[in-house]
């Protein structure tokens, strides 16, 4: 963890709910994007102790060998990342390695992407790998970076398949500023950043005489330091739920740019995540609340040679590298083991008023076995009726969809979605029907026809008006072609300019107005929003 300042006693217990690691997110309000209908929650799997412990006798054992230290730029940070690839490559994880120069040294970031899952919807957890010049950075930070190691290690040997894309990140040179996460969050594009839908960041995860500290998403610790970006607050209850189900109380802990959830915040990632504190010591209160003993710095060893092996709090480390799965398991989703997908072929097609048209409606299993699945459509325009035949099908057999197109039809062209409803998932396509209406515009008294392009407009009827000598009903009808976007507008002589009285301004070719006025003179304005050909526009006055 990234030092801001030398912190006195009394500021030092303040800092501490504004200190650590967190994560960026994505939505205020809103929880960060759900896993696709049908996905389930696994549960997630006990992380081992000891293995986790094993992971930090080998950091422990490469600073050893390499000066004693992990730092940005020495051998013993390289030598630590490549333990962890080495770890990852072997059980199928896509790494790779992103080099960075600071302070006239190459610094890396490592990230392994877990194949699969929803690209589109990018969960993360992250760790800075380096340490202090001064030691190996055993709490600050193998810790985390064992945490999430081990948790990677487990979604390969039980085959986790999550709704969500998984990817794992280790960050080089935090401790001079967060050099490394800025470099990766800089070089995404904005495509990429919105496809990460929250960043999990974990920093000292084992600290002696520990605290339970989650990122307070929401800003609901009353600081006055502001939420997280929107998700944030869904990722902070994950965390909560996971520690009061073990029966471990948490505090919020703010984010304040200290480690690296800084720079996924910063571009409105939603982030959480867990600490368990560095400077500052224990009052007797926060003692009660979290055990170990009143006055006891939470780790003596902060930034400094003797934090090794030994500076770490077994249930501490056990207790968030749980919580690290919990959540990955619980944000991330998990697909059903049973599967299927959905398409229209043609995908698109046309119908005349009063007829119909077909297309085939094919399944397909896409994991496990065969479920049944229900048919149905929505997004139906006025007068289409939609039937299938047959209405259920098992997965990997086909249905013939009929689109009726009653008389009265109005044109226009709509996106209809085809839903199957499987025994366990769900899955849709698209199909993009033409409607082309009747002609609404006969029995009125007038009728005036017209040509025009995209973004042009026309003044009716002949470039003029027409003068009505009394109050009552002005009524019109709007007949443009079929696919395009025209409006209507009826204006009145107001004695200096013309005013708009009434419009009809659909997305569609077709519209009518009906307008009480009193005596004046009137004129229809006809514009081609989008599209071009001739129209009928047909207008009875009182």
């Amino acid at each position: 963890m990234r030092r801001l300042r030398r912190l006195t006693a009394s500021a030092a217990i303040l800092a501490l709910t504004a200190a650590g690691a967190a994560l960026a997110g994505g939505s205020a309000t809103a929880a960060p994007t759900a896993a696709r209908s049908g996905a389930a929650t696994a549960a997630a799997p006990d992380i081992s102790l000891a293995d986790v412990k094993a992971h930090l006798t080998e950091f422990q054992r490469i600073a050893d060998a390499n000066g004693g230290s992990r730092a940005h730029g020495e051998p013993g940070f390289r030598a630590s990342l490549d333990y962890i690839q080495g770890e990852l490559d072997a059980v199928g994880f896509q790494t790779r390695v992103q080099s960075f120069t600071y302070f006239g040294e190459t610094g890396y970031n490592l990230i392994a992407d877990w194949p699969g899952g929803d690209p589109d919807q990018v969960l993360m957890a992250g760790a800075h790998l380096d340490s202090v010049g001064s030691g190996p950075g055993i709490n600050d930070n193998a810790s985390g970076s064992a945490g999430i190691l081990e948790v990677a290690l487990e979604v390969a040997r039980t085959g986790h398949q999550p709704d969500k894309h998984l990817r794992f990140a280790w960050w080089g040179a935090e401790e001079l500023g967060l050099v490394g996460s800025e470099y990766y969050v800089d070089s995404l594009s904005s495509t990429e950043r919105s496809r990460i839908d929250g960043y999990y960041n974990f920093d000292m995860i084992g600290s002696p005489n520990a605290g339970y500290f989650v990122y307070d998403g929401d800003d609901s610790d009353g600081t006055g330091s502001g939420p997280g970006p929107a998700g944030s607050a869904h990722l902070e209850q994950v965390l909560e739920d996971y520690f009061a189900s073990i029966g471990v109380p948490t505090r919020g802990t703010d984010f304040n740019g200290r480690s690296d959830y800084g720079p996924f915040i910063r571009v409105g990632i939603a982030a959480g995540g867990t600490f368990t504190g560095a400077e500052g010591r224990k009052t007797q209160a926060e003692a009660d609340m979290w055990g170990g003993t009143a006055g006891r710095a939470y780790d003596p060893c902060y930034h400094s040679s003797c934090d090794t092996t030994s500076n770490i709090d077994d249930d501490a480390l056990n207790r968030n590298a749980d919580a690290i799965a919990h959540a990955m398991w619980t944000v991330g989703g998990s697909q059903a083991a049973n599967d299927f997908s959905v398409a229209v072929s043609p995908d698109s097609g046309s119908v005349d008023a009063g007829a119909g048209v077909q297309t085939t409606v094919q399944t397909q299993t896409t994991r496990g076995s065969a479920q049944a699945v229900a048919l149905s459509a929505e997004g139906l325009p006025n007068g289409v009726t939609a039937s299938f035949s047959p209405s259920t099908v098992t997965s990997g057999d086909a249905a013939t969809l009929t689109l009726n197109a009653a008389a009265g039809a109005p044109s226009g062209t709509y996106d209809i979605t085809v839903t199957g409803t499987g025994t366990e998932t769900t899955g849709t396509a698209t199909y993009r029907l033409t409607v082309h209406g009747t002609s609404a515009c006969g029995g009125l008294q007038n009728s005036r026809t017209g040509t025009l392009s995209s973004g042009g407009a026309e003044i009716q009827p002949d470039g003029s008006y027409y003068h009505s000598g009394t109050s009552g009903t002005h009524q019109a009808c709007l007949d443009a072609p079929d696919g395009t976007d025209f409006d209507l507008y009826l204006q009145k002589w107001n004695g200096w300019s013309w005013s708009e009285v009434d419009s009809s301004t659909s997305a569609g070719p077709d519209e009518e107005i009906s307008y009480q006025g009193s005596s004046g003179y009137y004129r229809y304005r006809v514009h081609a929003y989008s599209g071009s050909g001739s129209y009928t526009l047909g207008y009875s006055t009182p």
